[in-house]
């Protein structure tokens, strides 16, 4: 009886590793990257990137703002810009325009820079920073590709 559960349970766990999904290129796929907040002036704001990691036509990013004096209804996209370590710029194409004091939306960029190469390519670090938004000045930094 005990050789045959010790070959059940083997079996089990073979079946189990076999039937993994994961492999040396989804490596990109898991990568997370965590949030960063900036908390100056009246407007705490929380970013989050959601697609770091993953080749597609935008980078996009979570932005979560919260406040109790400032009407939130501005239009990201306009007072925002992403660059890397590499010197390449790009404005935000995309934001869901609302307001309130609690408001949030996936901000995004071109993931290409105005010649055509990949934002990503070649970087190690990528900046997003925010002009005027109830401070002269908001930046949020990720380091990417390290490894």
């Amino acid at each position: 009886m005990r050789l045959s559960q010790f070959l059940l349970i083997g079996l089990a766990l073979l079946l189990a590793a076999c039937s993994s999904k994961s492999g040396p290129n989804d490596q990109a796929e898991t990568i997370s990257y965590g949030s960063r907040e900036d908390s100056q002036g009246s407007v705490t704001v929380k970013v989050t990137p959601l697609n770091l990691g993953i080749a597609q036509d935008t980078l996009n990013f979570e932005v979560v703002m919260d406040t109790h004096s400032v009407e939130l209804s501005m239009d990201l996209a306009a007072i925002a810009a992403l660059s890397n370590d590499r010197g390449d710029r790009v404005q935000a194409v995309d934001w869901p325009v609302g307001s309130g004091h609690h408001y949030e939306g996936v901000l995004s960029f071109p993931s290409s820079n105005s010649a055509g190469k990949p934002l990503l390519e070649d970087a190690t670090r990528v900046v997003l920073v925010l002009t005027g938004l109830d401070a002269a000045e908001r930046r949020f930094e990720w380091d990417i590709n390290a490894g």
